[in-house]
């Protein structure tokens, strides 16, 4: 199954206030895979940008104003996520914001059914354990050591594992993979060593003893069939 693992950097933390989206990162995972493509775009929020968040993803307004407004991707994003679900860690917070740049656009929100949030799935897997990223990724043996700062593509990536864990379908997955390869080797191996039928495995005395109850049976149905084959001109087994 397609779907998509994305996350966003903001200005802030409430799209009521006027914050907006600076940055979003998604990674396209085929049945808990990463497939290679992936969808990245830095974004012009038009506004200034609070030191706070700043600290977070390290993005200034100067780096920003360089890059395409949101009206300017949203199309390209849409047509990379598609109808697909949609993974996120606090996946309230980026829908929200999401949702906030499509309003005012006039663009259609996305759905609350196709979205999948990996927090609330750790949080019932793992009650009463951490459940941030980061403590997500260290309980799952995750490599974090390229993550200095928050940045979308980064964080997007990083779920996509963490997502295959919280299944328990990366490793059964590969399993499952292997073992249909194994099976298709062995069945190939054995079609090519059985060049010719079997020889039959019955004795002469075995022969006989059919024969000879085939005889003792009124008018069995095969009959019919063997009869109809003759009319059509091909031989009955017996003839043959």
């Amino acid at each position: 199954m397609r779907e998509i693992v994305f996350d966003t950097e903001t200005t802030g933390l409430d799209p009521a206030q006027g914050h907006r989206v600076v940055e979003i990162g998604a990674v396209e995972i085929l049945n808990l895979i990463p497939t290679g493509r992936v969808f990245h775009v830095y974004v012009d929020p038009e506004r200034d940008m609070p030191e706070e968040a700043f600290r977070v993803h390290g993005l200034s307004r100067n780096f920003l104003a360089q890059h395409k407004k949101f009206g300017e991707i949203a199309a390209e994003f849409i047509d990379f996520i598609e109808d697909s679900p949609m993974v996120a860690h606090n996946a309230e917070f980026d829908v929200r914001f999401l949702n906030a740049e499509f309003a005012l656009r006039k663009l259609p929100p996305l759905a609350p059914a196709r979205i999948i949030d990996t927090l609330a799935m750790a949080r019932r897997l793992h009650p009463g354990s951490p459940a941030s990223l980061d403590a997500l990724c260290q309980r799952y043996g995750v490599d974090l050591s390229r993550r200095d700062k928050h940045g979308a593509l980064l964080d997007a990536g990083l779920l996509a594992e963490v997502y295959a864990e919280l299944r328990g379908g990366r490793q059964a997955a590969l399993s499952l993979a292997m073992v249909s390869q194994r099976r298709q080797t062995q069945t190939g191996e054995l079609l090519r060593a059985r060049t010719a039928p079997l020889p039959s495995r019955l004795t002469a005395q075995e022969e006989e003893a059919h024969l000879a109850f085939v005889a003792s049976m009124k008018s069995p149905i095969w009959e019919k069939y063997i009869s109809k084959k003759q009319e059509g001109g091909e031989q009955s087994p017996s003839a043959a």
